[in-house]
């Protein structure tokens, strides 16, 4: 809208939150208002509530001066979910709400302020015996729980229990106006957030809404028993079509709580990344996170005396994590999934990989950086296993019409597979582009990690060159049916949905943000013709 943030507006923010949480310093403003891949317009900006009566107060007082107002969480994502597309805009930092307001283990849910990060609530649930079905992405660390459901997300405990959105069973949402909308059973005068369905789906419209129809304040997920004893298996597949195959087959038989798997090039970029330190702090969170001390120490050295060197010659990699009450339950689907990737030509290898990475849920997040200090820009799709195979082939011939221009430029590539309970497949290619990093990876990144390395300089050929390709494949992935997590501003929904559907997502932006101020451009929802 091009309006300046007028010192009336601030100082009734710095009324609302109090001025030490009112940000509109430079570097403030700039790094709030990128994500890891896109910086464009700084904020004008950055307000962090600590509460729900902060945040719709916020909200109301930004809206009505005019101003454009979009939520943030971690910061973690890559689409341009909360990247302004306005001059003037403020941003809301959820961080300051990172609080676990209730654990209920009586009525199994937990409810938390919606910038907690993943990490603290499962740090919170130590101890209960009780986890979330889906328990946080691999950013969890920072990642937080309102973000991951606004822009939906996947990884721990999705291969069983699906994404983030399926644990959700009530949210209390800050709508343009300021007023709260509560949904599920918590929207029953006399009831508590214990179930998600009393009438139409509220909760399923605010979720995966990527924070165009209102602020997330409060999420309620659904708690479910911890299972105690746990399989990790890991196997190398000479090529992705068995590979697929594969994990297909494990994701129909809902056999593993994680199932994932890298291309040679991304393992070799993950091989090459860690460093001893890092290799040092994750065998010891090997040894904390075993069963008996007899299992801890035999799970130990087998680490150890594997170290690297187990993944040479390795092709497509496969680690599977399965959890279960009883031993001879985990045990017996460990036994199905071996037949499985037998049959489709795995061989089992060394299973270091998802005993480390179960042992260390939520990491320093210093692979969202090259080995040499690249800029790391993924880019995904989800496809049903019918297609699985055939949209990956597709990938690999995009990657070879433009190879002469990535090699040209230096840009790596490699790729990430996973599954979503039964019926998912999940693609991402991910980019390693030698460009200058920016504020948020020197905030995120560990600082012994980067001075590791020689890092690069603005690089604006090879960031063009990256985008041309990644724009190329979603275009692609659109054309073969893909659908996409953390939509943003950089999937094209309208264009790939039909009219009918467009017309009622519209529909409802036009209802519950009629001025179109919240996160304009978000899932390509614009303002109202009224204004």
């Amino acid at each position: 809208m091009g309006i300046s943030l007028n010192h009336d507006v601030t100082s009734k923010l710095a009324g609302i939150v109090g001025e030490q949480n009112v940000l509109t310093d430079d570097y403030s403003v700039s790094l709030y208002a990128q994500d890891v891949y896109t910086k464009g317009l700084p904020a004008m900006a950055v307000v962090r509530p600590q509460d729900t009566n902060e945040l719709s107060a916020v909200v109301a007082s930004v809206a009505a001066a005019g101003h454009a107002i979009i939520a943030r969480g971690g910061g973690m994502s890559y689409t341009s979910g909360f990247v302004p597309t306005e001059t003037g805009s403020v941003i809301v930092d959820t961080q300051g709400m990172d609080r676990v307001l209730e654990v209920n283990t009586t009525d199994m849910y937990v409810t938390v302020q919606s910038g907690c990060t993943w990490r603290s609530l499962s740090e919170a649930l130590d101890g209960t015996g009780l986890r979330t079905p889906y328990w946080g992405t691999l950013s969890g660390l920072h990642a937080t729980v309102g973000g991951s459901v606004s822009q939906n997300s996947i990884f721990w405990g999705s291969a069983r229990y699906g994404s983030a959105a399926d644990s959700v069973i009530g949210l209390d949402v800050v709508l343009a106006d300021g007023s709260l909308v509560q949904t599920g059973a918590g929207a029953q005068k006399n009831s508590g957030p214990f179930f998600r369905h009393y009438g139409p789906d509220l909760t399923g419209l605010f979720t995966c809404d990527n924070g165009a129809l209102g602020l997330k304040a409060n999420v309620t997920l659904k708690l479910i028993p911890v299972a105690a004893h746990r399989q990790q298996l890991s196997f190398d597949f000479p090529d992705y079509p068995e590979l697929a195959a594969a994990m297909s087959d494990v994701s129909r038989a809902g056999l593993a709580d994680e199932c994932f798997a890298f291309d040679p090039n991304l393992q070799a970029v993950r091989m090459q990344r860690e460093s001893l330190k890092s290799d040092v702090r994750k065998f010891a969170g090997v040894l904390k996170s075993g069963g008996s001390i007899l299992d801890t120490i035999k799970d130990g050295a087998k680490v150890a005396i594997a170290g690297r060197g187990f993944m040479k010659g390795v092709q497509y990699s496969l680690h599977i994590l399965i959890e279960d009450r009883t031993a001879d339950a985990a045990k017996s689907a460990a036994d199905e999934v071996q037949k499985i990737c037998a049959a489709h030509g795995g061989a089992e290898i060394e299973n270091s990989i998802p005993k480390i990475l179960r042992a260390n849920p939520f990491s320093p997040l210093n692979n969202m950086v090259g080995p040499n200090g690249e800029r790391w820009v993924p880019v995904h799709t989800l496809v049903p296993h019918s297609k699985a195979e055939s949209t990956l082939a597709g990938v690999k011939a995009l990657f070879a019409r433009h190879d002469a221009l990535m090699e040209a430029h230096g840009i790596g590539v490699g790729m990430l597979f996973a599954i979503v309970s039964t019926n998912c497949f999940v693609i991402e290619p991910v980019f390693f582009t030698p460009d200058a990093l920016t504020e948020i990876h020197h905030e995120t990144v560990e600082s012994d990690v980067l001075e590791r390395m020689p890092g690069f300089e603005s690089n604006p050929a090879a960031a063009e060159a990256t985008a041309r390709v990644r724009e190329d494949l979603i275009t692609y992935f659109s054309e073969v049916g893909g659908v996409h997590l953390q939509i943003g501003k950089a999937y094209p929904y309208q264009e790939g949905l039909r009219p009918e559907s467009w017309r009622i997502v519209n529909q409802l932006k036009q209802v519950l943000d009629p001025h179109g101020r919240i996160n304009p451009g978000a899932l390509g929802l614009g303002k109202s013709q009224e204004d």
